[in-house]
């Protein structure tokens, strides 16, 4: 069967520098560029807006080599590379404060260039751009946001779509080469939320996302093909406090899957996000 909405055509929008401090540090860019795009749609535009630091990068050979070898990594993987360089202020007291702000250059481009998109993919946590996710649905465009941590809660409700960094398969690698291979098979960890929980008998599932799926929607964690769900014990919870707070979509856990007779159960159960 054909997919209706293969030939959508999906701009890609990264905060770069909100991510890296928060949570996204190493997020694989190829990966944020397949799940964009998971439905067939079309990458009309594909913008990293990167801060850099001039001043710096004429004494720190380090880190020039560091920032221009990513810049070009992501050059390579299609991306339009938006520099937003360091400036650095003084305040009443004499103190240096450096600031790298590109909100308004990312305000822009997305309003200049939605005329020309189906759906559009942000990915920061910054609720500075409530408003421009408003004016977007305005013109008629979808519009998908995915962050890590520390995200603004009226960016989520806004969105058309919120999804956390971390259930994307891959999209933030595991320390473990294993994990990054066999994300979901038994004896490897995962990233996911806890979908049931039963606080008289402390037992729940864990759901987590197994594959990105061909399709638009992910919410429905009915379909076997894409979501698993794995059994625990509030005992395998690292933080056992958490355990008032759930079922939750919003606190995101990390642990290992293990498959036995019973099926599958999660264990040495890590809370991510709050």
């Amino acid at each position: 069967m054909n997919n209706p909405r293969a030939g959508n055509k999906v701009g890609i929008y990264v905060d770069s520098s909100n991510l890296y401090y928060n949570g996204g540090f190493k997020m694989q860019y190829d990966v944020l560029r397949d799940y964009a795009c998971r439905d067939g749609s079309e990458p009309v535009r594909m913008n990293a807006y990167v801060s850099f630091d001039r001043e710096r990068s004429l004494e720190d050979l380090m880190y020039r080599n560091k920032a221009l070898s990513f810049h070009d990594a992501l050059r390579a993987l299609g991306y339009k590379v938006v520099i937003k360089d360091v400036i650095r202020y003084k305040d009443d007291e004499g103190n240096t404060y450096t600031k790298a702000n590109a909100d308004i250059d990312m305000v822009v481009d997305m309003m200049l260039q939605s005329d020309y998109l189906d759906r559009v993919l942000l990915a920061t946590g910054d609720g500075d751009f409530v408003r421009l996710i408003e004016a977007l649905q305005n013109k008629g465009v979808r519009v998908e946001v995915l962050a890590f941590e520390n995200i603004s809660n009226q960016l989520r409700t806004e969105a058309d779509y919120f999804t956390s960094g971390y259930i994307i398969p891959n999209l933030l690698p595991m320390a473990n080469i294993m994990e990054r291979d066999n994300w979901g098979a038994s004896g490897t960890r995962v990233r996911g939320w806890c979908s049931r929980y039963n606080p008289d008998k402390g037992i729940g599932s864990m759901t987590f996302l197994k594959q990105i799926p061909h399709s638009l929607y992910l919410n429905d964690v009915r379909n076997p093909d894409f979501f698993e769900s794995a059994f625990f014990h509030f005992s395998e919870l690292y933080n056992t406090s958490v355990q008032y707070q759930l079922p939750s979509s919003r606190h995101i856990f990390e642990f290992t899957v293990v498959e036995n007779e019973r099926g599958l159960k999660a264990e040495e159960i890590k809370l991510l996000t709050w």
